[in-house]
């Protein structure tokens, strides 16, 4: 993650800090700010970010296996999040990119990324404990 622009880790900060203060609409505005300044691909570097923060350092060699139960079950944007999540962890960046992409044609990209910073959030709040 050390690869990322300053840029992108300040938009990333900012965003976890208005997740943890519970306001979705200022995680939505954060990443839309992202947007208006660098485009998706901006968008995507700070949830590549997000997943980075969840995950920590990838492996360096191989693949890891992430265990999400029930997850055929949940919503458009858990699923997205779990797979985004998922590649990061595998170092896959083309699913990442196909899966960002994906939810933007979808016209689902800002609950995804709503998401993502929230279950962020939440696994930062569970190391803590």
């Amino acid at each position: 993650m050390t690869d990322l622009p300053q840029q992108t880790l300040d938009d990333a900060t900012a965003v976890l800090h208005s997740a943890l203060a519970g306001d979705g609409d200022a995680v939505v505005g954060a990443f839309d700010a992202v947007v208006d300044r660098s485009g998706l691909s901006g968008a995507y570097g700070v949830a590549w970010c997000l997943a980075a923060t969840m995950v920590g350092d990838t492996p360096s060699a191989g693949g890891c296996a992430l265990d999400f139960p029930g997850i055929d079950q949940a919503g458009y944007d858990t699923r997205w999040v779990a797979r985004f999540v998922s590649a990061y962890a595998n170092s896959d960046v083309p699913t990442g990119e196909a899966l960002f992409g994906a939810a933007a044609a979808d016209g689902l990209l800002p609950d995804c990324l709503l998401t993502l910073a929230g279950s962020t959030i939440a696994t930062l709040r569970s190391r803590a404990d």
